[in-house]
C-alpha cells in the first residue's frame, strides 16, 4: 500500500476554502429529495429504502461511517416528517430498541477490556497462554501466537483492543523464535480475526444471537465455530510457509527486539495480575454456563460484562477510583459505536413508519415466494458482505433489518439465518480487498508486506464462503 506524503503533492493554500467531494455533494442533494419526497408522497413508500441505499452508498465512497449514518437517519426523518407527538413515540422506541441494547453492550465490553489491562490479567492470559503452546520451533511459537491472539480476543470482545495488548508481549518471543515479521503479521491476524468470530462479548455475536433469537451455543453450532476452526487448520498450513518465503529476505526484527521485555513487574503485581486474571476465567466460565442453561440471550452481556468488570478489579486489588477511571476510559474509547447504534436505531424505527416492507410484499409477494430458500438466503448474504461496509455489529443489524422480512416470508429459519449473518458480516474481514484490519495488523507486527497478509486472508476466506455456502444449502433443502 502506497501511502502520500507531504512531498508527493502540494499543500493547498490554508486560506483556500476546500472544495466540496462528490460523497458530500451526493449527500446533500439526497437530502433534498428526501425533503421533497417526504412533503409529496405519503407512506407507505419504496422512498423508505432511500435512506439505507444512502448509508451504503455514502459509506463506500469513503465518509466516515458516524456521517453517513446521521445523513442517512436525516434523510429517513425527512421522508417521514414526523410530528411532535410522532417524534417522542420514535424516540422512546429507539431508546428501548435491542440495537441500542447492543451499543451498550459494546460500551460495557470497552470498560472490562480497559479493567483487564490495568490489572495485567490480559497480559497473563497472554503469557500463560504462549507458555503453554511451547516456544521450541517457529511453527510451534506461530501456533502460540495464533492461539494466544484467539483466547485474548475472544475474552475481551474486542479485536483491535486486544490485539494491541497481546502483540507487544508476542513480538519479542517471535523475534528470539526468528519468526519473520511477515509470519508474524499473519500469524496475529488468523489468531484474532478467529477469536473475534466466536466472542460471545463483541458486538457482531450479540447481534446475531439478538436478530436470529438463539443463545451462544447454538450460535457456535450453526455456524460460528467454523471460523476458529478452518482459520487454525488453515494457519498451520500456511504461516510456515510464508516463513519459508520470507526467512531468506530482510523481514526478521531488529537485534535490540531480541531481548525486549514489554513490562518489568515486581512479584506483588504478578501475583495481583494472577489473581485477577483467574478470577476473570472462573467467573466467564461461570456466566456462560448459565446462560447455556437458562437461553440467556441478548440480556448476558448486560449483566455479564459489568460483574466480570468488577471480580477482576477487586481480584486485582484496583482502587475504587482505579477502577472508575478504566471503566470510562474503556467505555469512552468505544462512545462512537454506541452512537453509532443510537442512531442505526433512529433510522430503522423511522423506516419502519414509512413501511416500504408492506408495498415489497404486496408488489412482489408472489415472486419471493416463489424463489427458492438458497438462492435468497445465498443473495442476502453476498449483498452484505460486498454491498454493506461497517462496523461488523452494524452489519449484522442492517441486513436483519432490511431483509429479514422477506426471509420469513420465505421461509428461511432461524439456523440457517444465523450463517447467513455470519457470512454477510464476518467474509469482508478476509476480503476481497485489502482492508483496515489487515493494515493494522500489520501496523502492529511491524510488517510492510500487505501481499503475504492479504494471501493470509483470502487462504481462510475461500474454504469459510465454501462451508457457510454448504451449510445454506443443507440448512433450506
Amino acid at each position: 500500500m502506497t501511502t502520500v506524503t507531504s512531498t508527493d503533492r502540494t499543500r493547498p493554500d490554508r486560506t483556500t476554502p476546500r472544495r466540496p467531494r462528490v460523497v458530500d455533494v451526493l449527500g446533500l442533494v439526497s437530502l433534498v429529495v428526501s425533503l421533497v419526497v417526504g412533503v409529496t408522497v405519503d407512506p407507505s413508500t419504496l422512498w423508505g429504502f432511500l435512506p439505507i441505499a444512502l448509508y451504503g452508498v455514502l459509506a463506500a465512497m469513503g465518509m466516515p461511517i458516524v456521517r453517513a449514518t446521521m445523513i442517512a437517519v436525516l434523510s429517513g426523518l425527512l421522508i417521514l416528517l414526523p410530528g411532535p407527538a410522532m417524534a417522542l413515540d420514535m424516540a422512546y422506541d429507539a431508546i428501548t430498541d435491542q440495537v441500542t441494547v447492543i451499543g451498550v453492550a459494546i460500551l460495557f465490553g470497552g470498560a472490562l477490556a480497559e479493567v483487564l489491562r490495568v490489572t495485567g490479567a490480559a497480559t497473563t492470559i497472554v503469557t500463560t497462554t504462549l507458555r503453554g503452546a511451547g516456544t521450541t520451533s517457529t511453527t510451534a511459537v506461530a501456533a502460540g501466537i495464533m492461539t494466544t491472539c484467539c483466547v485474548l480476543v475472544t475474552a475481551l470482545g474486542t479485536l483491535a483492543g486486544a490485539l494491541a495488548v497481546a502483540v507487544p508481549v508476542l513480538l519479542p518471543v517471535a523475534a528470539r523464535a526468528g519468526l519473520t515479521r511477515s509470519a508474524t503479521a499473519s500469524a496475529v491476524f488468523i489468531g484474532g480475526c478467529a477469536g473475534f468470530g466466536i466472542a460471545p462479548f463483541a458486538g457482531g455475536t450479540i447481534a446475531v444471537m439478538q436478530a436470529a433469537d438463539v443463545g451462544y451455543v447454538e450460535y457456535l453450532w450453526r455456524g460460528g465455530i467454523w471460523l476458529p476452526v478452518l482459520s487454525f487448520a488453515i494457519g498451520m498450513l500456511v504461516v510456515p510457509w510464508i516463513q519459508r518465503r520470507t526467512v531468506d529476505n530482510d523481514d526478521h526484527y531488529p537485534a535490540e527486539q531480541l531481548g525486549a521485555v514489554p513490562h518489568a513487574v515486581d512479584d506483588d503485581t504478578r501475583r495481583r495480575a494472577s489473581r485477577a486474571a483467574i478470577a476473570f476465567t472462573v467467573t466467564l466460565i461461570v456466566v456462560l454456563s448459565v446462560a447455556t442453561v437458562l437461553t440467556i440471550g441478548v440480556v448476558l452481556p448486560l449483566v455479564a460484562l459489568p460483574l466480570l468488570a468488577v471480580v477482576t478489579a477487586v481480584a486485582g486489588g484496583m482502587r475504587p477510583a482505579a477502577f472508575l477511571g478504566a471503566v470510562r476510559r474503556g467505555a469512552s474509547s468505544l462512545a462512537w459505536l454506541f452512537a453509532l447504534f443510537l442512531l442505526l436505531a433512529v433510522l430503522f424505527t423511522a423506516i419502519a413508519r414509512i413501511d416500504p416492507f408492506s408495498v415489497v410484499l404486496g408488489s412482489f409477494g408472489d415472486d419471493i415466494g416463489h424463489m427458492t430458500p438458497f438462492l435468497l438466503a445465498m443473495t442476502i448474504a453476498v449483498i452484505g458482505w460486498i454491498g454493506i461496509p461497517g462496523a461488523t455489529g452494524a452489519q449484522v443489524v442492517l441486513v436483519d433489518k432490511v431483509f429479514g422480512p422477506l426471509a420469513d416470508v420465505a421461509g428461511i429459519g432461524a439456523a440457517v439465518w444465523v450463517v447467513v449473518l455470519l457470512f454477510s458480516s464476518k467474509a469482508d474481514t478476509y476480503g476481497p480487498l485489502p482492508n483496515p484490519t489487515m493494515v493494522g495488523v500489520m501496523g502492529l507486527c511491524r510488517s510492510t508486506n500487505l501481499r503475504a497478509i492479504f494471501l493470509t486472508a483470502w487462504t481462510v476466506l475461500v474454504p469459510i464462503v465454501a462451508v457457510y455456502t454448504l451449510l445454506i444449502l443443507i440448512g433450506t433443502r
